[in-house]
């Protein structure tokens, strides 16, 4: 029998390095591809820009950004695949795999007019591929696949694949919060996806009740959503977590708007409905497991309705016109994207739990 690769083991029970690794690789497709509009063929030689001199004009964020753009890509694939086939190779595949799909990305960036393929950007990518990669490596087992973080997590959430993903969608309700441009808690918002009509004109009284209603069941699922993947501390981690979501909200519209407006989320209709979403989420938190498992699945139903009736809010519209979305378009896209989708795949996940006794 052949003798296993060095650090080769016996794949474990969670799959959870898997599901993020994937998760993060369609974030990163739809993010280099976005807006996915205005497809047309410029007649270029697709590998032409392979060959061309350094861009002419640069900065360095540009150039960092692509770099750390891919580093969660190397890091994340790594653990994803060195159970099956040991660190060396992983580290290998990852970088290939990463610098593989950068090469794709650009060359179908050809065909998009609002972007511009890049030999610059391709090797930022490589090389934050290959850095991810090797941190991968280094620190990848005691964060994601056995080590001393995965044991906490083990020991604190639920077992098996349903608590795998259930981590999974909590960590991207927390890359939704990253969006600037939607209202505090608001997912789900299938209009700008679709190009659907505004349904409601808008009125203040109006809006700041629908923003009190969205904010308040949101902040119930979201709570309930934590509270199930727990097996201990339930009040502890679902009040965690929305404390975790209010302040990746405020640094991301402190960052990201380049300006002070990291508390511009904090409006009465968001601060009143946060408020009677905490008292409702401690009232039905001693409920049995399926009551609050169905509340759960009801809050975010009604939320996901709520977003898509409510009236434009003037402020975002300002927002939108005033933030510089071009060096952040891929980080737009996503975080768009998972803001969009996030309750239709929460969804599922309760209604296909199983009822266990955790």
């Amino acid at each position: 029998m052949l003798p296993k690769p060095a650090g080769w083991r016996t794949p474990s029970e969670s799959r959870l390095p898997l599901y993020l690794a994937g998760a993060y690789t369609l974030l990163a497709i739809y993010g280099s591809l976005y807006p996915f509009s205005g497809w047309r063929d410029s007649g270029v030689p697709l590998a032409e820009f392979l060959t061309a001199a350094w861009p002419r004009y640069f900065t360095a964020f540009d150039l960092a950004a692509n770099f750390a753009a891919y580093l969660p890509l190397g890091f994340l694939w790594v653990p994803a695949l060195r159970p099956l086939l040991g660190p060396t190779l992983a580290v290998a595949i990852a970088t290939v795999v990463g610098s593989s799909f950068s090469l794709s990305v650009e060359t179908l960036q050809n065909f998009l007019p609002s972007r511009v393929p890049s030999n610059a950007d391709l090797a930022c990518n490589a090389l934050g591929t290959l850095a991810g990669a090797l941190a991968g490596a280094r620190w990848g087992a005691a964060l994601l696949d056995g080590g001393r973080i995965d044991a906490l997590r083990r020991q604190h959430f639920m077992h098996g694949r349903a608590g795998d993903w259930g981590l999974l969608l909590i960590a991207l309700w927390l890359l939704a919060q990253l969006n600037p441009l939607t209202l505090l808690f608001g997912n789900g918002d299938l209009r700008g996806l679709l190009g659907l009509p505004t349904p409601l004109p808008y009125t203040a009284s109006r809006f700041a009740e629908i923003e009190a209603a969205t904010v308040c069941a949101h902040t119930v699922a979201i709570g309930l959503l934590a509270g199930r993947i727990a097996r201990g501390a339930r009040h502890a981690v679902a009040l965690g977590l929305i404390a975790a979501g209010l302040i990746v909200k405020t640094l991301a519209l402190t960052l990201l708007l380049q300006g002070a407006q990291g508390l511009a989320w904090a409006t009465p209709g968001s601060l009143s409905g946060l408020a009677v979403g905490v008292l409702i989420l401690l009232a039905v938190s001693p409920a049995p497991t399926f009551p609050r498992q169905a509340l759960a699945a009801l809050a975010l139903l009604f939320a996901t309705v709520l977003v898509n009736l409510a009236p434009d809010n003037p402020y975002l519209i300002n927002t939108q016109q005033v933030w510089v979305a071009g060096q952040f378009l891929n980080f737009n896209g996503a975080t768009r994207l998972a803001s969009s989708l996030w309750p239709f795949l929460v969804l599922p996940w309760l209604f296909l739990l199983r009822l266990r006794h955790e």
